[in-house]
């Protein structure tokens, strides 16, 4: 190893000063910027302050040379960051065209959201051959995930055809048969990534009326895979992302004449940002709380000295702009995004609006939890963070005044922090284009979600005036019903497997035919757990799942929502199973638990719950519970069991 010289080593920080200067001259540094004070740290040898500037060209736009060129330092990092990712992920990367730059723009996306990608890599056009062959290296690599990346020009479609329903349903059950064949080997998730129409059309502006035309066809295709994909394969809208990019920028002939790329390089960090938010969901890493500032970001003026009267919304040009911002997130909010408020005002001021203005799209009933007070805001965000019982890296920060931006991204790394524009007329355009409230599914509980995380904030403001903690997990009032998995409920099951962070002893991911392979197990035991107390009905919040292991029922899986953390509801879970396993004939529990970075609540959950270490190593806890000892019962929680 050669050692620089002290003058050496003095010019290199010297470069990295004059790069950090450069990058502090606007709120979010340009890709340049990013990119030079990267190059900096490589120069002195820092890779993980590199691997960041790295990923803040994710941050910084879609410039296509500048994730080239970040992608390229991150690839001869990226030894160095596993060790540092918050997740990691086998992923399986298979096309019908070049998939190279893509690849590394993936990684570089993922980076950004702390994900360690290891990748495997197919042959051009070898996605077919791939998936037939189960010697093939896709199912050697046991990919959690497998990017599915095709093109409209491998649609086995005809220019013209008399029978396009027959045409289409043929093609359908093609591809549907190569998901079979992915999902049948493995237990990954499959994104595939829909066919985008060409903008050239020999039947022109006729084409919409004839239902046998090729572009009538693809979409077709694309509604149809929609409407039948299952739970284990997710659909990349491309045809969305080519519309909102623009098709003389998805397409560019030249380089799939050249080199088969079917997609141009100005579209790649569109589509891999997007993927690489997929990934995130599917690995449980969705945003699920966006925290919204009040005076310029839901409406014009400032309610406490403009009044009621002065404050703009619903008429005038930017009245109309901060309504339309008020139904897009009103739009989010309906499909499970956790709405707070975070506004340095009087309270009974800042409520006025949301009780009684005739424009107000939002009302109180849709925010979660409201803390308007003279507070420095990162500590109102941790408030709301331990109100709603999830982590800071579940919030999403919107406010109107770059100072408070600032603040919020100083003080707490781990919340997304969105940069609004000046003119209101484009807040709705810059929050439609956040990627990371990406689901991975969508259920019942979804879309009552604000009830219940309303709920959870109304039980922790009832806990800081209680007495004591058993007084006010008394006066919850909570009743839990217990049941074995169903047809019914599996969806929100596998949603929770694959979401759920803090209370999860060993992060296991199940996609729903993993799950249904345990449930048809010999003597496997699953249930699951609702919740309902005098403040809401929670819905499904937990489940369990034991597998048969001789005369021990190994625990694969437990976990509850962040909704009822801190509520002892696992102890009439857990008292359940083991029940159950009693009744069965087992003689002993056995529990993992396998540390992460964001589990460590759970840590001594089978200590406190009378399990017996049995053996102990850095990647995992082992625990014993003998049957034959008191039955293990919850003193808060009342259950029904079927």
């Amino acid at each position: 190893m050669t050692v620089a010289a002290p003058q050496e080593t003095d010019s290199k920080r010297a470069t990295l000063e004059s790069a950090l200067e450069a990058a502090r001259l606007t709120e979010i540094p340009s890709p340049l910027a990013c990119l030079g004070v990267a190059r900096a740290y490589v120069e002195l040898d820092e890779a993980k302050e590199a691997i960041k500037w790295c990923a803040q060209v994710v941050k910084s736009g879609l410039d296509y040379r500048s994730w080239d060129a970040a992608g390229r330092i991150l690839k001869r990092l990226y030894p160095e960051f596993a060790p540092i990712a918050r997740r990691s992920a086998r992923l399986a990367v298979i096309g019908s065209y070049t998939t190279d730059q893509l690849v590394d723009l993936l990684r570089l996306a993922a980076a950004e959201r702390g994900v360690h990608l290891d990748i495997y890599e197919s042959g051009y056009g070898q996605y077919q051959q791939e998936i037939l062959n189960k010697e093939s290296g896709l199912y050697a690599h046991d990919p959690e995930l497998v990017v599915l990346a095709v093109h409209e020009g491998d649609l086995e479609l005809p220019d013209y055809s008399p029978s396009p329903d027959e045409t289409v349903k043929q093609e359908v059950v093609r591809w549907e048969g190569l998901w079979a064949r992915i999902t049948d080997n493995t237990n990954a998730t499959v994104i595939h990534t829909s066919f985008v129409k060409r903008p050239e059309d020999p039947f022109g502006h006729l084409s919409s009326k004839l239902a046998g035309s090729r572009s009538s066809m693809v979409a077709a295709v694309n509604s149809q895979l929609g409407d039948l994909a299952p739970k284990e394969v997710a659909i990349l809208d491309c045809e969305r992302l080519a519309a909102n990019l623009g098709k003389g920028r998805w397409f560019d002939d030249r380089y799939w004449h050249r080199s088969k790329q079917a997609v141009a390089f100005d579209a790649l960090p569109t589509m891999a940002r997007d993927i690489s938010a997929m990934i995130g969901a599917q690995l449980g890493m969705t945003r699920k709380c966006l925290v919204l500032d009040l005076d310029g970001t839901l409406w014009g003026g400032i309610i406490g000295e403009d009044g009621m009267d002065g404050i703009r919304i619903g008429h005038g040009f930017d009245g109309e702009a901060f309504a339309a911002f008020q139904e897009y997130v009103l739009s989010l909010k309906d499909r499970g995004v956790v709405l707070a408020v975070c506004s340095k005002n009087d309270e009974a001021t800042a409520r006025k609006p949301f009780e009684s203005h005739p424009d107000m799209r939002l009302s109180l009933n849709d925010i979660a939890t409201f803390q308007a007070n003279w507070r420095p805001k990162p500590e109102n965000i941790r408030r709301i963070a331990e109100s709603l019982g999830l982590g800071l890296d579940a919030m999403v920060f919107v406010d109107d005044q770059p100072a408070e931006r600032e603040v919020v991204r100083q003080a707490l790394e781990m919340v997304d922090v969105i940069v609004l524009p000046e003119d209101p007329s484009r807040y709705v355009e810059t929050l439609a284009r956040y990627p990371h409230f990406e689901s991975a599914s969508y259920t019942d509980e979804d879309n009552r979600r604000t009830e219940s995380y309303r709920a959870r904030n109304q039980a922790f403001e009832a806990r800081d005036k209680a007495d004591s903690l058993d007084d006010f997990l008394r006066s919850l009032d909570m009743r839990a019903t217990i049941q074995p998995f169903d047809d019914f409920h599996l969806a929100r099951i596998v949603q929770l497997i694959g979401k759920t962070n803090q209370f999860n002893l060993t992060t296991r991911r199940h996609n729903q035919a993993a799950v249904q392979e345990i449930i048809e197990r010999p003597e496997s035991i699953h249930l699951y757990l609702k919740l309902r107390d005098r403040f809401a009905d929670h819905g499904l919040v937990g489940i369990v799942m034991g597998t048969n292991e001789g005369q021990v029922l190994e625990i694969d899986t437990l976990l509850m929502s962040c909704r009822v953390i801190g509520r002892t509801v696992e102890v009439a879970l857990v008292g359940e199973l083991a029940a159950r396993a009693r009744d069965l004939g087992y003689k002993s529990l056995r529990g993992v638990y396998r540390p992460t970075d964001r589990n460590g609540l759970v840590a001594g959950l089978y200590e406190s719950l009378g399990f017996q270490l049995e053996s102990e190593t850095a990647e995992e806890t082992v625990w014993s519970y003998e049957l034959d000892k008191n039955p293990i019962d919850s003193q808060f929680v009342t259950t029904e069991v079927s």
